[in-house]
């Protein structure tokens, strides 16, 4: 009999690992073109046709900045968020090594004592007895051998949430590291603006003194005067409002990278960054399907999916094995003695005869089937529109900038202008004002349109899924 239940084991494991009944899993058609839009607001495909793909490129060649690259190290390392992330794809995993375990029977070990005192009336004895039972068994006890797919059904879905968690800390990841560079290059562009601001203020506050000993002098009415006042008093509220907003974009810097940057890592403005370079989307949508949220999205289908089956297993019947190979005796000194040996052979089979919430569970997978396909779907959806945002505004932000800067060019001419006919007395003062403010109005625009174009790429760039170093992920075997 002990060479039959050595036998036995093996061959139940086998039959045990046979096809589930979870539905067979079909990637759900896409919800969205299969192109990106054009138009007018959209880059020409010929124009891309010399850019890198976004696959292509690594993390380090996308963002060439040695400092920028060191401040997203710093991140990667102490950021809170992503350290969560890691921790619940650790918590996942854990869960699913524990659902693939239940596949295999747990051999324990058990030693007992037993003892009992019965008086003498109970069985007509006349006097008390003394009984004893010493055991030790070594097997398996109350597995499950999964005949229907139940228990493989249950390890096939938490290993899509596992790898579900794993796409959901990649996605944390990317959104790391373009929340860093966009905070990077925001930061660069405040202190460039608080710069100018600075540099306007010091040119207003000239013109007012000059234009104080003026009123003085007698030389120019009051009028002139309260208005100098006003445009100083204005850039000093700029300066202000920059020096603020410098402050505030460096604690949020420091809260990405979970620990203060250093001085010597940050920019002084948009022209001392390597920039990001342009990158292609491609001429199909079928990038988006690479994007970690997408890709988590689909994971949670199949584990839906995985769980009508569990559902369905519940209609059948449950074989539960006992298996037990040991040695028992009256006595604690025979119980390794000869003839001792004892063994416990005990299959049990449970059949479903009548049970409400069996087809009620069957119902709520199905539906929470449809609701993790749902999902998936608007994933996609979501996914395309901001692709197609981000490529907008590629389309059109050269135009833009251009624009602002023959403006700027403009009324830098412009201001010459006004301070050459104010100077000779062809007009007032208010000229010069407004041509001044129209100057100052226009520099900090292109500021910020130079500073869109860079965090359009970033975006674009993280929209598309990330580059080539965001593919390193493992994945335990199934």
């Amino acid at each position: 009999m002990k060479r039959s239940l050595l036998w036995l084991i093996p061959a139940l494991i086998l039959v045990g690992s046979g096809c589930t009944m979870a539905p067979h899993y079909v990637r759900p058609e896409s919800s969205v073109a299969s192109s990106w839009p054009e138009g007018d607001a959209y880059p020409d495909s010929l124009s891309e046709a010399g850019l890198p793909a976004v696959t292509e490129l690594k993390e380090e060649e996308f963002f060439p900045d040695s400092r920028l690259q060191r401040v997203l190290a710093l991140a990667m390392q102490n950021n809170l968020d992503l350290r969560l992330a890691a921790l619940n794809v650790e918590r996942v995993r854990a869960a699913y090594k524990i659902k693939r375990g239940q596949l295999l029977p747990a051999v324990n070990a058990t030693g007992s004592e037993y003892r009992s005192k019965i008086p003498g009336d109970v069985y007509s004895t006349g006097g008390n007895f003394t009984t004893e039972e010493y055991k030790v068994d070594f097997g398996i006890s109350a597995w499950e051998i999964d005949l229907f797919g139940r228990l493989r059904s249950e390890k096939n879905q938490a290993f899509e949430q596992y790898l579900a968690s794993a796409e959901g800390r990649r996605g944390a990841e990317l959104s790391l590291v373009s929340a860093v560079g966009q905070s990077y290059l925001s930061l660069a562009a405040s202190r460039e603006q608080l710069a100018l601001a600075q540099s306007t203020l010091e040119s207003q506050r000239s013109i007012y003194e000059l234009i104080q000993r003026q009123y003085d002098a007698g030389l120019v009415s009051k009028l002139d005067l309260r208005r100098a006042q006003m445009q100083m008093n204005a850039a000093q509220g700029d300066l202000a409002r920059y020096t603020r907003q410098v402050a505030q974009q460096r604690n949020a810097l420091n809260l990405l990278a979970g620990a203060p940057v250093p001085d010597e890592l940050l920019p002084s403005g948009l022209d001392d960054i390597a920039a990001p370079p342009e990158v292609s989307a491609g001429l199909s949508s079928e990038v988006l399907l690479r994007r970690p949220d997408i890709m988590a999205a689909e994971h949670e289908l199949k584990a839906a999916n995985a769980f009508i089956g569990v559902a369905r297993a519940a209609f059948f019947p449950r074989i539960s094995l006992t298996a037990l190979i040991g040695t028992a005796s009256r006595s604690l000194s025979g119980l390794f003695s000869s003839g001792s040996g004892s063994w416990t052979f005990n299959p049990q089979l449970t059949t479903p005869l009548f049970d409400m919430r069996t087809p009620g569970a069957l119902r709520a997978s199905k539906a929470q089937r449809d609701i993790a396909l749902t999902q998936y779907q608007k994933a996609v959806q979501t996914a395309f529109k901001e692709v197609a945002d981000a490529l907008a505004a590629k389309g059109t932000i050269d135009e833009q900038v251009a624009a602002q800067d023959s403006m700027v060019s403009a009324a830098q001419e412009a201001y010459q202008l006004a301070q050459d006919r104010y100077s000779k007395g062809l007009d007032s003062y208010l000229s010069v004002l407004d041509s001044q403010r129209t100057l100052y109005s226009s520099r900090q625009g292109l500021v910020a349109l130079r500073l869109a174009k860079l965090a359009n790429r970033v975006q674009l760039y993280a929209v598309l899924g990330g580059g080539a170093s965001e593919e390193k992920r493992t994945n335990p075997k199934k």
